[in-house]
């Protein structure tokens, strides 16, 4: 029974058919590991985790409105340190009170919310037995002047699993001068997540100024973010996030780094779908679960984008969505209506693997 089915297609518009009938075939969905309410078992029977991590994981799949679907909803607010508190919030000066952040997860019934020590440790006693808390614990600060883009911890494993979180998450900048410092302190964080019971979540980012050229933005090309999720899944992290991808050929046409033109010729093609799959093969065939970033906030376009993301995470072989700005730079019932928006691909069965 299609219970959303014609209001997401009515959304998508021009975009519904090819976003809802295409078949991917450089790699077919039967060769992936897929979402599904029993994912943890499967994950669990082949993986080094510890139990406890185990527990942690399963928290997440069992909250929400998404809750028993495998798929996973989180809410992430820290742009206030990303972008600055201002041009963050000033579209809704309500969230720079953390309470209404964690409000805004709840209310939208999402699997966790994720944000910075200082949201979590303030909310911390009221609400971490409520919902889900993930603890980011390094961030790109930009009062430097000029500006500097580093990831730099603000915050211990420690101090995450103190204040009740069930998951640290943490963003490596693949590509940059800074990344093997990055590699390194992530990877000794994981590790401490792991041993503390806590599961683990990489942003998968890449920067690098050849990575932007007058014709093209290979940031959001599918061999390079590919490659950035092979990289975070080495370093064991549970969930990873990755931006959505937008083009191809960044190692064919920048001429660096090592691949094959099979990748062209043969395993993925321009759809998006296509380019969303490639990803996911990079996460060990989807055995480690890619949720997409929910971007920016672009006005009258975001349900949109954001539905149109989900559709192709879904169909792609991913595990969910990771939304903040499309929806905490809105007034807080549009939020919530939004976010409900892009659950409701997650739970029609009528989206299914292409």
């Amino acid at each position: 029974m299609s219970q959303y089915l014609d209001e997401i297609g009515e959304i998508l518009g021009p975009e519904r058919e090819s976003l809802l009938t295409y078949v991917c075939w450089g790699i077919p969905s039967d060769m992936l590991v897929v979402p599904g309410p029993d994912f943890v078992d499967r994950f669990a029977a082949e993986t080094d985790r510890p139990t406890p991590v185990l527990r942690s994981l399963q928290t997440l799949f069992d909250h929400g409105r998404l809750k028993g679907t495998g798929y996973l909803s989180i809410l992430p607010v820290d742009q206030g340190v990303e972008h600055s508190a201002g041009a963050s919030f000033a579209a809704n000066p309500i969230y720079f009170d953390p309470e209404n952040i964690v409000k805004l997860a709840i209310e939208a019934e999402c699997s966790a919310v994720a944000s910075t020590l200082g949201v979590l440790g303030a909310m911390a006693r009221k609400y971490a037995h409520r919902i889900p808390f993930i603890l980011k614990i390094n961030h790109n600060q930009l009062l430097s002047y000029p500006n500097t883009y580093d990831q730099i911890l603000f915050a211990s494993v420690k101090q995450a699993r103190d204040l009740g979180a069930v998951a640290v998450g943490a963003t490596i900048y693949f590509g940059s001068p800074e990344s093997p410092r990055q590699i390194q302190e992530v990877s000794a964080a994981f590790q401490a997540a792991h041993e503390m019971g806590m599961a683990t979540i990489l942003w998968c980012y890449l920067r690098n100024k050849a990575f932007k050229t007058k014709e093209k933005d290979y940031h959001l090309a599918a061999d390079l973010t590919g490659q950035a999720n092979y990289l975070g899944v080495t370093l064991e992290a549970d969930i990873i996030k990755q931006k959505l991808p937008m083009t191809n050929g960044g190692f064919r046409d920048l001429h660096f780094g090592k691949t094959s033109p099979e990748l062209y010729e043969k395993f993925v093609t321009d759809h998006p779908i296509d380019l969303l799959r490639y990803q996911v093969a990079n996460c060990y065939m989807g055995r480690i679960g890619l949720i997409s970033s929910g971007g920016a906030s672009l006005g009258a376009s975001d349900l949109r984008e954001a539905v149109r993301t989900a559709v192709i995470n879904k169909r792609g072989g991913g595990m969910g969505l990771i939304l903040g700005r499309k929806a905490f730079q809105k007034p807080f019932k549009e939020g919530i209506d939004l976010i409900h928006s892009v659950q409701n691909v997650y739970l029609e069965k009528g989206i299914s693997l292409a």
